[in-house]
């Protein structure tokens, strides 16, 4: 049995742990249709980012005021990049052209969580390491990444305004 810190023990309440089962009930689900996961991950901008940041901040404990901002602002940036980077690649997904790539990354995503658990409980130094290397990955890639979108935004206005997209060579201009 793991002992929570005293900040953390809520999380052991019936309440908190009876709406966690209910929420990852529905997004069991919800994972597996196309758009409705979009709609999910969209709401849970709002619940994931926060939590993930009110959590870190718990978990320091009664620190100088300093320390738990930092813990804040850390658990937010791990929870923005984990869950941002989840909305994204199944936005990615769910416009691909066959049917099996949402059930796939859906089902991927469930094992992935259930291998995180064992992970935390059998090897948590592990999975330390793969947070804080995922955290980095994604600082690296973001901004490359938002450049990468704000090409192929500034291609698709320059292709409805029947403009030559930056480039590409005269021959491929749409008329």
């Amino acid at each position: 049995m793991i002992q929570l810190l005293p900040d953390l023990q809520i999380l052991t309440d019936p309440l908190v742990i009876g709406i966690a089962c209910v929420m990852y009930f529905i997004e069991f689900f919800a994972d597996k249709v196309p758009y409705v996961d979009n709609g999910w991950d969209v709401l849970h901008t709002f619940i994931r980012i926060p939590a993930g940041a009110l959590l870190a901040a718990r978990a320091v404990g009664s620190v100088n005021p300093a320390v738990e901002l930092a813990a804040l602002l850390a658990g937010g940036t791990v929870a923005l990049a984990a869950h941002g980077t989840k909305a994204t690649v199944r936005l990615a997904v769910n416009v691909s052209p066959e049917p099996f790539s949402n059930w796939v990354a859906s089902i991927g995503e469930d094992l992935t969580v259930l291998g995180g658990i064992w992970l935390i409980f059998h090897h948590p130094a592990l999975m330390l390491a793969l947070v804080i290397g995922f955290t980095a990955l994604s600082a690296w890639l973001i901004p490359k990444l938002y450049r990468l979108a704000r090409r192929g935004f500034q291609a698709l206005r320059a292709r409805l305004r029947g403009e030559r997209p930056v480039g590409t060579p005269a021959a491929t201009r749409l008329v």
